[in-house]
């Protein structure tokens, strides 16, 4: 069974992202320059990946059910 998006809190994540860019970007930025050092120092097929994965489980964080 899958499960439902509740609406309020996607639009309520979705409004401080609009309101709050550079706050947001303060809060990625360890992940970001995580990808950039695999990038430059392995392989960037595998900084791809680790980005894919951590936009997945971000956007799993922030609109799960508590």
């Amino acid at each position: 069974m899958a499960k439902e998006i509740d609406r309020v809190r996607a639009r309520s994540a979705v409004a401080v992202v609009k309101q709050h860019p550079g706050m947001v970007l303060f809060l990625a930025s360890p992940v970001l320059i995580g990808v950039a050092l695999v990038w430059w120092l392995v392989s960037p097929t595998l900084a791809v990946l680790l980005l894919i994965g951590a936009v997945v489980a971000g956007g799993a964080l922030l609109l799960r059910k508590r």
